[in-house]
């Protein structure tokens, strides 16, 4: 399903302080699999999720993902790459505060200019499924920290992507609501979904539904 090969990424690559955020790693994940990319702040993991997201470029080797080479798509296919295939889940929502919960979650359905019915029946499976239909109207300003995690998996998903990424998070999350998002994990891998986690949260160390940890340190993947 997802593919790197021997990949380099370098940051700031004319300068003298370059920094290499991956040094030569190779990874493959697996249809349907849940993967915990584990490691300290700086050690390659965002970048990596950077990657197969087509959201930066590798200053060498190759992207794979569904067996198409994404890692050189100019920006309008790679937008739609993501459109189709990814859903994002951040570590800070990366809401618009100021829109309904309705609003912020079918965001992603804007550019497939979709009729109404369509827009509300994909609303109301996601909605519902993540337990935040109750909220539909509310300003995303007024919302907790947890309704607000739940409207953005919700918009992760309206567009049933294949791919499930996640930046951290639970870094904003108290320790009663990072088990809820973890058991929305759960969830989302019987729906079988490939997921790729990063995060340095102890709490995702050990679960019985993730398939692989993968420790990342100084832009390797430590074996």
């Amino acid at each position: 399903m997802i593919e790197l090969k021997n990949i380099t990424k370098i940051y700031e690559i004319n300068k003298s302080d370059k920094v290499i955020a991956l040094d030569d790693i190779n990874l493959r994940i697996k249809e349907g699999e849940l993967v915990v990319l584990k490691g300290a702040s700086g050690s390659g993991k965002s970048t990596i999720l950077s990657l197969i997201a087509a959201l930066s470029k590798p200053t060498s080797g190759e992207v794979i993902v569904d067996t198409k080479k994404i890692s050189k798509l100019p920006d309008n296919f790679a937008s739609v790459y993501r459109r189709d295939n990814i859903g994002f889940i951040f570590q800070k929502y990366n809401l618009i505060p100021t829109l309904s919960v309705k609003e912020n979650i079918i965001l992603p359905l804007v550019p497939l200019n979709p009729d109404a019915s369509d827009i509300q029946n994909k609303l109301d499976i996601v909605t519902n499924r993540f337990n935040i239909s109750h909220k539909e109207n509310a300003i995303v300003r007024n919302l907790s920290g947890g309704e607000q995690q739940r409207v953005a998996i919700a918009r992760a998903n309206i567009n049933d992507p294949k791919i499930i990424i996640a930046d951290e998070p639970t870094a904003n999350l108290d320790e009663k609501l990072s088990l809820h998002f973890i058991e929305i994990l759960r969830e989302l891998k019987v729906l079988n979904k490939t997921i790729v986690v990063a995060t340095h949260d102890p709490l995702f160390f050990g679960l019985d539904f993730v398939d692989r940890e993968i420790e990342v340190h100084n832009g390797k993947i430590v074996v």
